[in-house]
């Protein structure tokens, strides 16, 4: 399974959100750290869930890079997080 797809699904299980997007980003990285060849290193998360309400920025992405951590040990270089509850502006 590729790595997006493995990231939406603990996402989507873990916090039913309203609305879900990861990008790999990894072609725009090459020839820098954490690279490697076929991809799959970077990645962009745009999430929106109930589970962010009252939760500071850092509270949220600590809520997903906990939930990743499996992934970013085991070759996830970079994951760009943009959080959201329902309502939130911006995504």
């Amino acid at each position: 399974m590729r790595t997006v797809d493995v990231i939406s699904e603990k996402l989507t299980e873990a916090f039913a959100p309203h609305s879900l997007k990861v990008e790999d980003e990894s072609h725009r990285h090459e020839g820098h750290a954490g690279h490697r060849p076929g991809g799959q290193t970077h990645f962009r998360v745009y999430i929106v869930s109930d589970a962010f309400k009252g939760k500071s920025r850092i509270e949220r992405h600590r809520m997903v890079n906990a939930l990743l951590a499996g992934e970013l040990a085991d070759g996830v270089h970079a994951l760009a997080i943009h959080a959201a509850a329902p309502g939130e502006g911006g995504m």
